[in-house]
């Protein structure tokens, strides 16, 4: 089976997206966002500016909520209920990655979180972790909480400057592999991103 893998995050914001685009330019994958919360600059948005890929390449999302607030939040709302048998994996084989909401502990509903749609969905995680003070207990968090449900990590890319000691740490107290290091990029576009080499073959997840 190709590469199939969940993009999740420590926390909102830490460059989830920008890891699914360079994920999508090293590997030519699909893209499906189940949940986004905010309409005026979606995530799909961004990844067909960076990526330049087509409907035949993005999966339409389950649930578009237009405030961009945690997804329980911004459901209630809107008045619905987030279903999870509303996330059914799309049909085939090809590479694809999935791209979570916030971190891996945000709600989706009165009972579930974002990783029990992970869990749902079957497929390995990537953690994306931020390289600044604070990325060691935020990370080794979403490690320990993901592998507590028995979600497969199949590495984590790291977002930020470069700080060598933390992310020694880690790939240490973590026990995860390192896949890439996207650092602050000046402009972030496909070309930018398609220039940081991967440091493993991502199909090979």
């Amino acid at each position: 089976m190709s590469m199939r893998v969940t993009i999740t995050g420590t926390d909102t914001d830490v460059g989830k997206t920008i890891v699914c685009a360079w994920f999508m330019l090293h590997t030519h994958a699909r893209y499906w966002k189940p949940v986004q919360a905010g309409l005026d600059e979606t995530d799909e948005t961004t990844i067909r500016r960076l990526t330049g890929a087509g409907d035949d390449r993005i999966v339409p999302t389950a649930y578009a909520l237009p405030e961009p607030l945690s997804p329980h939040e911004a459901a209630r709302r809107a008045g619905i209920t987030i279903d999870m048998n509303e996330f059914a994996l799309p049909a085939g084989e090809e590479p694809l990655v999935v791209e979570g909401a916030g971190g891996v502990m945000v709600p989706l509903n009165d009972n579930n979180l974002v990783i029990d749609m992970i869990a749902a969905l079957g497929l390995p995680a990537v953690l994306v972790c931020r390289t600044a003070l604070g990325t060691i207990n935020h990370s080794l968090l979403s490690l320990e909480a993901l592998r507590a449900r028995k979600i497969p990590v199949a590495g984590a890319v790291l977002s930020g400057p470069d700080v060598p000691h933390n992310r020694a740490a880690i790939e240490s107290y973590g026990k995860v592999h390192i896949l890439g290091h996207i650092p602050p990029l000046q402009p972030v576009s496909r070309e930018t991103l398609q220039a940081i080499a991967p440091e493993i073959d991502l199909l090979s997840l």
